[in-house]
């Protein structure tokens, strides 16, 4: 069993790695940019691996594995997420760094990508453990990062908390205060206002536009959203309130869905914190058949490989606005571009998160703080200018917005590696 499941991680590995430098190279390939290119972009410059020592509240002294990879800084510093997770492996951190190079270039940030984590499990861990990890690991990074080299930010299983203690045990190490080289901070110690819910209104812009393009309005549109955790239900409140009728909401037990429109504020004062509210209801369907309801607009916030090309032809929906991470097949993308759908893809929906992280680097680096409506404002006009310039490629170069976004995505970092005389 252990050899198994130890076979099945290091598959889900090489897919990860693989399949982000074949996305990378595809890009590069319709760019007309040459294969040296492509070997330098296709790993992180720098791969870091750290042993973390800790005493545990029992006595014994357990050491913990982290890592950090720092994609490419020929743009600027690099900027990444770090995550608590048993699952965290050095080829999962070396791609994620790289994806986020691409988020950064479509969302024209000043940033390359990075990435962080720690092999540990924080839900069995205390708080004074979490805390002491969290340190441990900022004093065996501390050389490789800071405000004009490598900003973390929060990740699965990490949180402003967390970033706190990672801020002040930089600062220690420093001996003065360094705000800006953490972000996903709480506002009292330096934190953007707008942090917590950037992902969800960043999709909510993309919604936005995307409808616009198909010549309709939010107001009355008929939505459905599969996943009602963070991203899901901040997103279905931020639907409602634009007008939309949410016709359908879904969480890992089932899914609800009234023609008419779901009440969202009731489901949202009765859901649990793990965003459950399905097992309340009787009357459920099932998320497949959630996803093959008729609607204007759909968007899967849930996990990966919900639309594949078993059910691509059955998705009624016009647009499809992926909030999850890969929650759409490269067959399924494929099926649903032939039939004419408007599929706005991960990389570029759920930048929001990125670029309100830039924001607070911003005001932590000029000492001068945005209200909530300022952030909103200057993360309408990134991400508005973001989708048109994918919108724009697409139709351009005639790719589906996936590889649209892929190539503005790439491009950036092409470009800046090109003129420092790298390549």
């Amino acid at each position: 069993m252990v050899a198994e499941k130890a076979a099945d991680s290091t598959e889900k590995n090489e897919n990860l790695i693989s399949s982000t430098r074949t996305v990378v190279k595809e890009a590069l390939d319709k760019l007309g940019y040459p294969e040296e290119v492509f070997e330098l972009l296709k790993d992180s410059l720098r791969m870091l691996k750290v042993r973390i020592p800790v005493r545990m509240d029992d006595g014994s002294v357990k050491v913990f594995t982290g890592y950090r990879a720092q994609h490419n800084d020929s743009v600027g510093p690099t900027k990444g997420g770090v995550r608590f997770h048993p699952d965290v492996t050095e080829d999962d951190v070396n791609a994620l760094a790289i994806w986020m190079s691409l988020k950064t270039g479509i969302m024209d940030l000043p940033y390359g990508g990075a990435k962080g984590g720690i092999i540990c499990d924080p839900r069995e861990m205390s708080f004074r453990e979490l805390e002491a990890l969290s340190r441990g690991y900022v004093r065996a990074i501390s050389q490789f990062v800071g405000p004009a080299q490598d900003i973390p930010a929060p990740d699965k299983f990490t949180n402003p908390q967390i970033m706190a203690w990672m801020m002040d045990e930089y600062s220690r190490l420093a001996e003065q205060e360094h705000p800006g080289f953490i972000t996903g901070k709480p506002v009292v110690l330096g934190g953007s206002h707008g942090r917590e819910s950037a992902t969800a209104k960043g999709v909510t812009i993309c919604i936005e536009e995307a409808a616009k393009k198909r010549g309709f309005e939010i107001e009355g549109a008929r939505i459905v959203v599969q996943g009602f955790g963070n991203a899901g239900s901040f997103l279905a409140k931020f639907l409602h309130e634009a007008g939309a009728k949410v016709v359908g909401i879904s969480d890992a037990y089932g899914a609800l869905h009234d023609p008419q429109g779901l009440d969202v504020d009731y489901l949202l004062d009765r859901r649990d914190s793990f965003g459950t509210v399905t097992t309340l209801f009787k009357n459920t369907i099932t998320n497949q058949e959630l996803l093959e309801l008729d609607c204007d607009i759909l968007v899967p916030a849930a996990v990966q490989k919900q639309i594949t090309a078993e059910n691509a032809e059955n998705i009624k929906a016009d647009i499809i606005v992926e909030a999850a991470s890969g929650p759409t097949s490269a067959e399924a993308t494929k099926i649903l571009t032939e039939r004419g759908k408007l599929l706005v893809p991960d990389v570029l929906a759920s930048s929001g998160g990125v670029t309100v992280s830039y924001f607070e680097w911003v005001q932590n680096k000029q000492g001068y703080f945005w209200s909530e409506e300022e952030v909103e404002k200057r993360l309408y006009k990134v991400i508005q200018k973001s989708f048109e310039t994918i919108y724009h490629t697409a139709r351009t170069r005639r790719v589906d917005m996936r590889l649209a976004a892929y190539m503005v995505g790439v491009r950036k970092m092409a470009e800046a590696s090109r003129y420092r005389g790298w390549v």
